[in-house]
């Protein structure tokens, strides 16, 4: 597809969200299982519920702008879920506390591209007065944000007391 406009940009990004959704909605949910902290599991799982609310919301979108959500393919998400997969998946672990640290680490990867990718097509709705779509957006980049910080929370509560605790100044 050639682009030509922000319009065509707009489009391209809502097709290649729902891609980095629908990719990394397995691994999450993998991720979710393979948890051994009860509060990570729970909000991986709430996560995974979020990413498929996600593409419901931006399947609806495309189908009002005429255009298929699955048109793209992210290539950044699919390097991210793989990077999860062997970081935690294909991995071993002396300790469960150290894997669930893992966990967070290549969860908040996913998320922050996320929020990248939410971001971009919140300002492009606005940009293009779809404000209702920029309303249902800006909702997705709100509760991905809480997910943030949830994991943010779970590690400096916790998870991130794992293993044997090194410095990283030196």
């Amino acid at each position: 597809m050639t682009m030509n406009s922000l319009k065509d940009v707009y489009h391209d990004q809502l097709q290649d969200m729902w891609s980095a959704n629908k990719q990394s909605l397995d691994i999450v949910t993998a991720l979710g299982r393979t948890a051994h902290d009860k509060d990570l599991s729970k909000a991986l799982i709430a996560g995974a519920n979020g990413i498929n609310d996600g593409m419901e919301k931006i399947a609806e979108i495309c189908n009002q702008h005429g255009i298929s959500p699955d048109g793209e393919h992210c290539k950044g998400m699919q390097g991210l879920a793989a990077e999860a997969k062997a970081h935690v998946l294909d991995a071993d672990f002396g300790s469960d506390k150290v894997r669930d640290a893992v966990i967070v680490t290549q969860y908040q990867r996913m998320v922050h591209y996320a929020i990248a990718g939410y971001g971009c097509l919140v300002a492009f709705a606005n940009r293009l007065d779809q404000d209702g779509d920029g309303a249902v957006l800006q909702t997705c980049l709100d509760l991905t944000y809480d997910g943030d910080r949830t994991m943010t929370a779970l590690a400096t509560a916790g998870v991130s007391q794992a293993g044997n605790s090194g410095s990283c100044r030196g």
